[in-house]
């Protein structure tokens, strides 16, 4: 008997030990993506990318309605395993890998929620989704840069109309967008390369479409191949070339993706990058790094001298105001918080549709018509505009605080590249 009960206390321990082991963060990351490929399924938007196994698909048909609680349940087991995971006395555990998923399952969790019905202010939603708090600004702070502006486009009619008139002699012909663009994109490439070590089958697709919300996107396909889109529906100005090209390809999305692949995937086997949910941490950093690699890549004067020698005379554009040209763009960066307040204030309901439109005319300086394709991508993508201004910033401020100024460009490509393979939020960026 005595036997039989020593047997038993065995296999009891043996069991409370089993069961006190912490699941593996390879079983919670391939749980995380099989998550997110179900959610993916009641919204289009919710993934920008995956190339992880076929066999991880949902292969049963989706419910009628969005399963909330089941999804809400799942994220939150997961979350509660990652914290197991971090209390944990293993000393080879990858704390940064862990603290990074559970705040892209938070994410999720948060952007589920929202597409059951639930609202949050602005700020709780770009914390929770996006690891960030955005800076606010008064509304005074931009009205004196249109003070500003309107002093250097001096002449007859309102400032939008000036404005409008002046960009109006930078418009890429649409015969010519194509040519502009693949110099731009072989540009930044080049430039790219001479820092990178990029795959030799790297490439991307080039398309043009209309009836779209944003400028331009980079649909990232697997094995270092993407699909770059640009919208057509509203005049292109000559700078937007190099802007689109650095962000949607060379350093930018197209790179930023591929080298996830390439470092955190196929190196490191970290499965959970092998899906991308768009509103999540990994947005600030992504949008972040592809504005803030447009002026890695072209520096200061090098940008101005290459659109100046090749890109205006491409396009048929005289640089007889070139300079006046940069110093409005100057200008309009500066403005470019000014959209972040108008959807905070209309996102909270401090702000009803029609003023807010009128807002964004005001001081992003939009047609009526840009103006509410404008606010169309407010109401689709909500607190996700903080990404481009606050990430840029972010991600600038980390790079050179580790030693990456403009005058050493070896230092600052390099500490770009680690950023870019690594691991990284708002929160866990340089800040001082």
């Amino acid at each position: 008997m005595k036997k039989y009960l020593v047997i038993i206390l065995v296999l009891i321990i043996a069991s409370c030990k089993s069961n006190s082991n912490p699941t593996s963060i390879d079983v919670i990351a391939e749980d995380y993506v099989k998550l997110v490929l179900e959610i993916g399924q009641y919204d289009n938007a919710f993934i920008d990318a995956y190339f992880g196994p076929e066999e991880w698909k949902p292969t049963e048909p989706k419910s009628e309605t969005l399963p909330l609680e089941n999804f809400v349940q799942r994220a939150n087991a997961l979350i509660s395993q990652c914290d197991t995971l971090l209390v944990s006395d293993n000393p080879n555990l990858e704390h940064e890998r862990i603290n990074m998923l559970k705040k892209q399952l938070i994410a999720v969790r948060t952007k589920t929620e929202m597409m059951g019905g639930k609202l949050y202010t602005f700020d709780e939603e770009a914390k929770l989704l996006y690891d960030a708090e955005p800076p606010h600004f008064s509304m005074t702070h931009f009205d004196e840069l249109l003070v500003e502006l309107d002093s250097l486009l001096a002449g007859e009619g309102d400032l939008p109309t000036r404005y409008n008139n002046f960009m109006s002699e930078f418009i890429i012909p649409k015969e010519k967008l194509d040519t502009v663009f693949r110099v731009s994109i072989d540009e930044s490439r080049k430039i790219t390369k001479d820092y990178f070590d990029l795959p030799e089958n790297e490439n991307f697709i080039l398309e043009y479409v209309t009836d779209k919300v944003w400028s331009g996107y980079n649909y990232y396909q697997g094995n270092a191949q993407s699909l770059i889109q640009i919208n057509t529906d509203f005049p292109i100005y000559i700078n937007r070339a190099v802007d689109l090209a650095s962000h949607e390809g060379y350093p930018g999305h197209h790179v930023y993706m591929l080298l996830t692949e390439q470092n955190l995937v196929n190196t490191k086997g970290w499965m959970e990058y092998t899906v991308y949910p768009l509103f999540s941490p990994s947005s600030l950093i992504s949008e972040g790094s592809a504005n803030y690699g447009i002026d890695v890549v072209f520096p200061g004067d090098k940008r101005v001298e290459f659109e100046k020698e090749h890109l205006f005379p491409i396009a048929g554009i005289s640089v007889n105001k070139a300079n006046m040209f940069y110093k409005v763009q100057d200008l309009m960066s500066k403005l470019n918080y000014a959209r972040n307040e108008t959807a905070r204030a209309y996102l909270n309901g401090g702000l009803s549709r029609e003023n807010a439109i009128k807002q964004i005319e005001k001081y992003s300086l939009f047609t009526p018509q840009k103006a509410e394709q404008s606010m169309r991508f407010i109401e689709a993508n909500r607190s996700y505009l903080i990404n481009y201004n606050l990430g840029k910033d972010l991600v600038a401020k980390h790079v050179e605080l580790l030693g990456g100024s403009y005058s050493n460009p070896e230092k600052r490509w390099e500490i770009f590249k680690e950023l870019l393979s690594n691991p990284y939020s708002a929160s866990t960026l340089k800040k001082e």
